[in-house]
């Protein structure tokens, strides 16, 4: 139980699940006695006393005022948005390359020159995949690109376009290319505003959104959620996060 930091996303059936895996036996006949030990559990270990929990990854640290994040409608920040991106291009990376989500933002205030360092071990236009968050004031969004088809989507999970985003990237990809000596991808780029996609009925989850339809993406998967999945899909972040890798 202390594997997660708190207890906000473990219930009975990731205990049960737990001793199973562990034991090899099913232990539905003792479920009474296990929530009596949960419990007591709880009773022994308050939410204060998970404060120093940390969980590292890469060059990442979150701590439970980042994982808490996760709890509820709160909003997502970019500390567990950069450490779960980063989570889903080691999961596929020769395929994706995740942008760390202060990217734009620099590359708004400082243009390519404050930029151009952070591709310096990667060559870009190998990748199949490139997943760009956006994080405006108090939204996020995705922008992805396709390389192999020169194409530069926006996702939105309240159907909102900031085309001057996705100009910014098109610029972006243009002096890189340039810069990389890629002459073939000097030109032939289209943008495109991805409809259709599963939307946010509430003011918090935007975040989460965007984390679902990067990993759906990356593991070409089909955008099967909604709205009514943001408490699961939550609470399974919460869990890769902790355990460091992504879960089907």
């Amino acid at each position: 139980m202390k594997k997660y930091g708190s207890l906000v996303p473990l219930c009975e059936k990731d205990v049960m699940g737990r001793l199973k895996e562990v034991f090899n036996e099913d232990f539905s006949h003792r479920k009474p006695f296990i929530t009596k030990e949960m419990m007591k559990y709880q009773t022994r270990h308050p939410k204060s006393s998970t404060c120093s929990f940390r969980v590292f990854y890469n060059k990442h640290m979150l701590d439970m005022d980042d994982l808490t994040t996760l709890d509820g409608q709160n909003w997502l920040n970019d500390q567990i948005i950069n450490m779960y991106g980063e989570l889903i291009m080691d999961a596929v990376p020769e395929k994706v390359h995740f942008f760390n989500s202060f990217f734009h933002r620099q590359l708004v205030t400082k243009g390519y020159n404050g930029v151009k360092r952070w591709t310096k071990k990667v060559d870009l236009f190998k990748k199949t995949l490139l997943l760009i968050p956006i994080h405006l004031e108090v939204h996020w969004s995705l922008i992805t690109v396709n390389i192999p088809n020169r194409v530069i989507s926006f996702y939105d999970s309240q159907g909102i376009h900031f085309k001057f985003c996705v100009e910014n990237i098109r610029k972006y990809l243009l002096t890189e290319a340039k810069e990389k000596n890629q002459p073939e991808f000097l030109q032939g780029w289209q943008t495109a505003v991805t409809k259709c996609i599963p939307q946010q009925k509430n003011d918090s989850d935007c975040g989460v959104f965007v984390l679902q339809y990067c990993k759906c993406l990356a593991l070409d998967q089909p955008f099967q959620f909604s709205q009514e999945d943001m408490p699961r899909v939550r609470k399974r972040i919460y869990k890769e996060l902790c355990e460091c890798r992504l879960i089907d």
